[in-house]
């Protein structure tokens, strides 16, 4: 069985979920080749788990200080060569192609008629779960973005709809602590905005990743570090909580490993709020809706957040799709649930 799989890779969230599926992958006989678009090639780091990996330009939405820049979306994307990018992808050989948000394969797939299966977190939208700010465009948008024939939703918790658990990849043989520092990645605020406000809270170590930062500085209370897949999944299992955006990834990996959460969800963007919402729901996280001092120093005298306990997602997803009954992953959704512990403190949904 040969497979393609498509990342869209605006972000890194979708990249660390790829991982987590690519080393699944890895432990059967399958051969998977992998595609990433939304970026430049230049920008992509740390992908050794992907082995010969291809690029392109793809769509992307772009932001500026902590919100969905729409004129630059518009503008600065190229309708024209994502058709090209569509049309001149060649499928033949393939028997599947897996996508997760990545518009140039689920849409080569779907004009050649190559059977494919869409696995991300903004499947999730398409069923009943917490949604804020959800317009007509967004519909649109999560319907013909990455269009697949079959769809896995991913989300913290099921609310009675056919969805699964989050594809968690955080790093193996890593020992988890608390050690006094908070980890910060905000990748869509401004840097220098950043580094301003960490360094008022003096009595407080920060340790902020950051697309912008090309050499480890330290200052003062602030150790900023450019962006590293390993020295930040280190950081992770060390530090005592997580500031950042609405994203979906890095929220699961922290609540796995038990790191409390401060979300500032990317203004504009209804999927980081929804998220956000939903583990305000849940009792797992904690907000602000700008980036504020107050909220900070209000946050960091919360106590410590439970586990929660998600099983081996991306390895029982690809056994169902070695299996090839793509239109029924009921059976995966009642076993992947019942193995998902949560801490005794929250209060789920009904």
């Amino acid at each position: 069985m040969k497979l393609l799989y498509g990342v869209q890779g605006t972000g890194n969230g979708h990249i660390a979920r790829a991982r987590a599926m690519a080393e699944a992958f890895s432990k059967q006989q399958v051969q998977v080749d992998f595609i990433f678009s939304g970026r430049s090639h230049n920008d992509y780091f740390s992908m050794d788990a992907f082995g010969t990996y291809q690029t392109r330009r793809g769509l992307t939405f772009y932001t500026e200080q902590g919100q969905i820049n729409l004129l630059k979306t518009v503008f600065k994307n190229n309708p024209a060569q994502l058709l090209r990018e569509i049309r001149q992808l060649d499928l033949s050989g393939y028997d599947l192609v897996l996508n997760d948000f990545e518009p140039v394969s689920a849409w080569a797939a779907k004009k050649q008629k190559i059977p494919s299966i869409g696995i991300s977190h903004q499947n999730a939208f398409r069923f009943d779960v917490p949604k804020v700010g959800m317009n007509a465009m967004d519909r649109l948008v999560m319907k013909h973005f990455a269009p697949t024939n079959y769809y896995i939703g991913l989300h913290w918790y099921h609310f009675n709809q056919p969805i699964l658990p989050p594809i968690v990849h955080c790093k193996s043989g890593m020992d988890v602590s608390s050690e006094p520092f908070i980890l910060v990645y905000l990748p869509f605020e401004d840097l220098n905005t950043i580094r301003q406000l960490l360094l008022r809270i003096k009595n407080q170590r920060f340790v902020c990743y950051h697309p912008e930062q090309k050499d480890a500085i330290e200052q003062d209370n602030l150790s900023l570090q450019p962006l590293s897949h390993e020295h930040f999944q280190a950081d992770l299992h060390r530090c005592q909580g997580v500031i950042a955006n609405g994203g979906f990834e890095l929220p699961s990996e922290a609540l796995t490993l038990g790191k409390k959460l401060l979300l500032k969800p990317l203004q504009g963007q209804f999927e980081q709020q929804s998220n956000v919402k939903t583990l305000q729901q849940l009792g797992l996280c904690h907000s602000m809706s700008k980036l504020d001092a107050q909220s900070i120093i209000g946050w960091l005298g919360t106590k410590s957040q439970e586990a929660v306990r998600y099983p081996k997602v991306a390895e029982a997803i690809v056994d169902w799709v070695l299996q090839g009954n793509w239109g029924n992953h009921q059976p995966l959704h009642d076993a992947l649930w019942q193995q998902t512990n949560f801490p005794k403190t929250i209060q789920l949904p009904s």
